[in-house]
């Protein structure tokens, strides 16, 4: 099928920053499931089992199929694996299973030309398929560059060629921690260097006239992940290519963790309409990746009916604003001052709950924003999670509150106030630039995006007292909140924002059948699209989420959790664990869970956990340590990128990381964290 034609983008990587639009790519068959053109957003996953384990690696992918999955990816480290996989695709066809399956190579061109003449499509990672990483640092002259990739060729044409005979698809699949030393010397570590990775190979592909393939730029890091499928897409279309891009951040995690930065990282370009095929990975079972996929992509599906209908009727959400200035390759802060030395200007975003409707009454309200009330006591405890301002609304406590709690109500009630001490007002825009008492030292005022444009916009009293809290209902609100950031900096204005978004679910759609958990989960996925997408670009100086169907506590954690998976404020630990596969070489569920419970209170520490040496220490990124599986019962363990401690047993490993930890003075005794 012929691509359709490509024209530079409007969006410089998108078709549209203001309203919702899929950008087409070109149609790849897969089997009998063809992925980009007009087809849907397809699902996909890995298989955990070793390959060479045909019943349990069949029954686990039936199982990730009844799940949702459309695409079943097993690993192929070797030649052995490879030829299995004809007798794992041979007893799912006999059981009635049609799925196309993929295989996962790295560092075996040889696995890769078997396993190309049994599965419907080859995965190959251009840092390790004909390359080498060992972290050196070459100069290459141009000539001497040139016949490296005249080398990787000679070693890569014979796939293509097995591809193009057995109408095998194939991905490109880049990741930001397995760059070849190649790449990190002409490009260094960088989003450029991800996109040249996969871009020398395509043009191979394109050489040879092989056109059946998909692309990603996988990351740990959800703001380069973002950076590079962008500046993928440009350069793409660029050169005339439109290949379909497959999403995913690497290394995730598990639980609210993963979710969170899985939706910050695939949400933020499903927003702007980029993705054919989702995987999000977690260090669980492979078949609980697929609901949350499937969450994620649902709501593309029905933003594109609902945003050709307002199209039809002429009333699109999002005002139409291109930016001038905007870097979307790079992360920079938008420039804000600081109001009241506590919000914007170089301050950490802030977190905002509101307690409006809880029993004023009774002070353990506050356990939920972090203080937690010790009534034998009488004080509050900080959390390492304790939210900046709560919102009373029209409510007043009826008990002491922590004496650096900083508190909101709206206007009317602060002004009844006797004591307004940490105490500020909240404004419609209509009411503050009205003749009111405004604070001396703090003022918030509720804004849309459209009232940029309006009077009473203009005739704001501006001060550095001056906070905005920006809401949207706004079908594409992601768009319609970050068209106003465009036009700040346009107009210049320095004023911090607090960006606000409302949640209310249909919890009989959900991917946990349809209780309030189901609506925590669409929150977590939600929010951390809405809100991570524009903390991605550097936009907003606080987040408030307000969603009266789920308990305040997770609310506080997901904010949270949308700052940590940002990289815009450190709350926690972060744990880089891979989602496991066939090549693991111990129970990645089980260990994460035991690293945790004796590290989770070193706040800020990145520690990197992996089943195996192809996701070792490139694939931990900028990970501080790791615990890397080396050998049946054998841990390798790093700090950053150096093995420091080589095939130790694993069940002294976790004692030795702590004393690694320890010997760099980066230790807490966790009675002293509380």
């Amino acid at each position: 099928m012929n691509a359709p034609a490509i024209k530079l983008l409007p969006g410089r990587y998108c078709n549209s920053l203001t309203e919702y639009s899929r950008f087409v790519t070109r149609e790849v068959n897969i089997g009998d499931v063809p992925m980009g053109g007009n087809n849907p957003i397809r699902i996909q996953s890995m298989t955990t089992t070793d390959t060479m384990d045909t019943i349990g690696t069949v029954e686990q992918s039936i199982r990730m199929i009844n799940a949702g999955c459309e695409y079943v990816r097993i690993t192929a480290p070797s030649i052995k694996e490879a030829k299995n996989l004809a007798e794992i695709k041979k007893q799912l066809r006999q059981r009635g299973y049609t799925t196309p399956l993929v295989a996962d190579i790295h560092f075996t061109p040889n696995a890769a030309e078997v396993a190309a003449r049994i599965v419907e499509k080859v995965r190959v990672n251009p840092g390790n398929y004909a390359d080498k990483k060992k972290f050196d640092q070459i100069e290459y002259t141009d000539l001497q560059y040139q016949g490296e990739l005249e080398r990787i060729h000679q070693k890569f044409a014979p796939l293509v060629k097995i591809c193009k005979e057995y109408g095998t698809a194939m991905r490109i699949g880049t990741n930001h921690g397995s760059l070849s030393d190649r790449i990190m010397s002409r490009y260094g570590d960088t989003p450029q260097g991800m996109v040249e990775s996969a871009m020398e190979f395509m043009r191979m592909c394109e050489t040879l006239n092989y056109y059946n393939l998909v692309v990603s730029m996988k990351s740990s890091n959800p703001q380069v992940m973002v950076q590079a499928y962008r500046l993928l897409v440009e350069t793409m279309v660029a050169e005339g290519m439109n290949y379909p891009l497959h999403l995913g951040v690497t290394e995730a995690g598990d639980g609210e963790d993963g979710r969170i930065k899985s939706s910050v990282g695939i949400g933020t370009l499903l927003e702007d309409g980029l993705g054919d095929t989702v995987r999000v990975s977690l260090t669980e079972e492979p078949e609980a990746e697929a609901p949350v996929a499937i969450a994620l992509v649902e709501r593309y599906a029905k933003r594109k009916a609902e945003s050709e209908k307002l199209k039809a009727v002429n009333e699109l959400s999002a005002f139409s604003f291109q930016p001038l200035a905007h870097n979307p390759y790079e992360y920079k802060k938008r420039q804000t001052y600081e109001a009241n030395a506590f919000i914007g200007g170089h301050m950490v975003p802030r977190v905002v709950i509101d307690l409006s409707k809880e029993n004023l009454k009774d002070a353990s309200v506050l356990n939920s924003a972090g203080y937690i009330y010790s009534s034998l006591l009488d004080k509050y405890n900080m959390a390492e999670q304790s939210v900046d301002f709560v919102f009373f609304g029209d409510e007043l406590p009826s008990f002491n509150l922590p004496s650096n709690l900083k508190q909101l109500y709206n206007y009317q009630a602060w002004q009844k106030l006797t004591d307004k001490t940490l105490c500020h007002p909240v404004f419609t825009l209509k009411e503050y630039v009205g003749d009111v008492d405004r604070s001396s030292s703090l003022n918030l005022v509720t804004i849309k995006p459209t009232d940029i444009d309006s009077d009473e916009f203009g005739s704001l009293p501006f001060s550095n007292s001056l906070v905005f809290i920006l809401e949207t209902d706004a079908l594409h609100g992601m768009a319609d909140q970050r068209a106003f950031f465009f036009k700040m900096e346009e107009l210049q204005l320095e004023v911090p924002v607090i960006i606000k978004r409302s949640y209310l679910f249909d919890t009989k759609v959900s991917p946990t059948g349809g209780d309030l958990e189901g609506a925590a989960t669409l929150l977590q996925l939600q929010s951390a699209t809405d809100l991570g997408a524009l903390l991605i670009d550097g936009f907003g100086d606080g987040i408030w989420i307000d969603a009266p169907q789920v308990d305040t506590k997770i609310i506080t954690s997901t904010a949270f959790g949308i700052l940590q998976a940002t990289r815009s404020r450190i709350s926690k630990t972060e744990y880089i664990s891979c989602p496991s596969c066939g090549r693991t070489l111990f129970d990645l569920m089980v260990t994460t869970q035991m690293i945790r419970s004796r590290t989770s209170h070193l706040k800020g520490l990145k520690i990197g956990i992996m089943g195996c040496i192809v996701n070792g220490p490139g694939e931990m990124a900028d990970a501080d340590y790791g615990y890397v599986g080396s050998g049946t019962d054998k841990i390798t363990l790093y700090r950053g990128k150096e093995a420091v401690k080589k095939n130790i047993s694993a069940a002294n490993a976790l004692d030795e990381l702590i004393g690694i930890i320890r010997e760099d003075g980066n230790w807490i005794e966790p009675s002293l964290a509380e």
